[in-house]
C-alpha cells in the first residue's frame, strides 16, 4: 500500500510540502461539508452554534446510528494520513492534520458562518465520546498551527534542507 509520499519520488521538498498542503485543505473542506450534513441531522440550525456537549449527545442517541457512523469517518481520516522512514512521513502526517483542520473551520465559516468567533466552543472529536472534547475553537487552531510548523520542519530537515539555523537530518 502506498503512503502520501510515495507519489512524491523526485520532487523536492518544498514541492512535497505544497502538495500535502493542497490534499490537506482539500480533506477539511471535505470534512466541513460532512459536518454541515451531520448538523443538519441532528438538527442544529445553519447559524446556530454549537449547543452544549451534553445536549450534542443527546441528539446523537436519537440516532443511534450516527455516532458509529461519524465515528468511523473521523477514524478513516486518520488512517488516510497515516502515510519507510519515519521522519517525513510524521512530518507529512503532522502537515496534513494541521492544514486539514485549519481548513475544517475555515470551509464551516465559510459553507455555516460558523465559528463567528475563535472563542466558540465546538465538539473536537467523537473517538472516544467525552466531554473533554468540548473546546474553544482557537485550541485545535493553535494546536494546528504547531502540527503544521513541526511537520514542515521533519519533512525539509528529513529531505536536508537547512532552515534557519537548523540542521539537516543525517
Amino acid at each position: 500500500m502506498k503512503g502520501l509520499g510515495s507519489s512524491f519520488r523526485g520532487a523536492s521538498a518544498r514541492a512535497r510540502a505544497l502538495c500535502l498542503i493542497v490534499y490537506a485543505a482539500a480533506m477539511g473542506w471535505l470534512e466541513a461539508v460532512v459536518v454541515v450534513y451531520i448538523r443538519a441531522i441532528l438538527g442544529i440550525a445553519r447559524a446556530e452554534g454549537m449547543p452544549a456537549a451534553n445536549e450534542v449527545m443527546e441528539r446523537f442517541r436519537t440516532r443511534p446510528w450516527l455516532m458509529p457512523t461519524e465515528q468511523t469517518r473521523e477514524a478513516a481520516t486518520l488512517v488516510m494520513l497515516a502515510a519507510g522512514r519515519w521522519r517525513p512521513r510524521f512530518g507529512a502526517f503532522l502537515i496534513c492534520f494541521g492544514v486539514w483542520d485549519i481548513t475544517y473551520y475555515v470551509g464551516l465559516y465559510a459553507l455555516l458562518g460558523w465559528p463567528s468567533s475563535l472563542a466558540n466552543k465546538d465538539l473536537l472529536f467523537l473517538i472516544p465520546p467525552t466531554p473533554l472534547w468540548y473546546q474553544p475553537v482557537w485550541l485545535p487552531v493553535a494546536i494546528s498551527c504547531l502540527m503544521v510548523g513541526s511537520g514542515l520542519v521533519l519533512l525539509l530537515r528529513s529531505a536536508g534542507v537547512r532552515a534557519r539555523g537548523l540542521p539537516a537530518a543525517r
